[in-house]
């Protein structure tokens, strides 16, 4: 009951000005936002100031203490992480409906084994410059490295964060907030998973649960002032006959590693006809 009280505080606190939701209140356990107050180091090609918006989306510091967060069903999830979701979409402009989602998805509606041991909700390794807690998990391989937080909140601003950050997902930010079919696909697109059903599984969930109502309410409510992304202009080049990545990566200024992330290749071997997708900033 404290615990409950403690978040229901918070939530107060931080999302006074929020707006009110379409769909079922996310009071029923308190809607707890705590979130990593790391700022990256390096710019990128994304246009997002990430100090900007931290600065405008202020979050209470880590307790330090890790946090367990029994989640009985889906609806459940639903119901615990909506507002935060909202809140997320109103600091950096990604679909609630998304990132609800994909942490259903990814977490097992916050009952999957890594979650429970991690926090961890969107499936976020460690990557290089992590300088987190962290853990191991079988994934794609043997023990892989997941970053760890000591409480679900960090991962929902962490996974913001990663999306904005990084130049492969810049073009997902062209699409419209509330067109979460888009934004699905784009996350494919980009390489966040390597399952070729990946967006039409997040779109299920969406459609199944009428996630996209809180993405709906938030439009209805404007998004923040933080300045938006650079425009890209996405388009395909179809292989020819003695062409290479790195030739293609030069005709149109894209590095080979950005080729290799859109297209999921985990080598530099093409082929003729190949369709390839590539991305031209405006």
């Amino acid at each position: 009951m404290i615990r409950r009280i403690g978040y229901v505080l918070i939530v107060a606190l931080l999302l006074s000005s929020c707006g009110a939701k379409k769909r079922r209140s996310t009071q029923k356990k308190g809607a707890p936002v705590v979130v990593r107050t790391e700022k990256p180091t390096t710019k990128t090609t994304n246009d997002i100031d990430t100090e900007e918006t931290l600065d405008l989306f202020p979050m209470p510091e880590d307790t330090g203490r890790f946090e367990r967060f029994p989640i009985s069903d889906t609806e459940d999830y639903i119901d615990n992480f909506a507002e935060i979701a909202q809140y997320e979409m109103r600091a950096f402009g990604i679909p609630a409906s998304i990132t609800l989602a994909q942490g259903i998805l990814e977490s097992g509606s916050g009952r999957g084994e890594l979650t429970l041991k991690t926090n961890n909700h969107f499936g976020i390794k460690c990557h290089t410059g992590w300088q987190g807690e962290f853990d191991f998990h079988d994934d794609d391989a043997k023990g892989e490295c997941f970053r760890k937080y000591n409480h679900p909140m960090y991962s929902f601003r962490d996974h913001s964060i990663f999306l904005s950050t990084r130049s492969r997902y810049a073009f997902l930010f062209n699409y419209r907030r509330d067109d979460y079919k888009k934004w699905a696909h784009g996350l494919r697109q980009a390489g966040y998973a390597t399952d070729r059903k990946y967006p039409e599984k997040l779109i299920a969930i969406i459609e199944r649960y009428k996630l996209h109502e809180y993405d709906e309410a938030v439009v209805d409510t404007g998004l923040s002032p933080v300045r938006q992304p650079k425009q890209y202009d996405v388009f395909t080049h179809t292989v020819e006959k003695g062409d290479t990545l790195y030739a293609i990566s030069r005709r149109y200024d894209i590095s080979v590693d950005e080729l290799r992330r859109l297209n999921n290749l985990n080598d530099n071997i093409i082929s003729i006809g190949q369709v390839l997708n590539i991305r031209v900033s405006q």
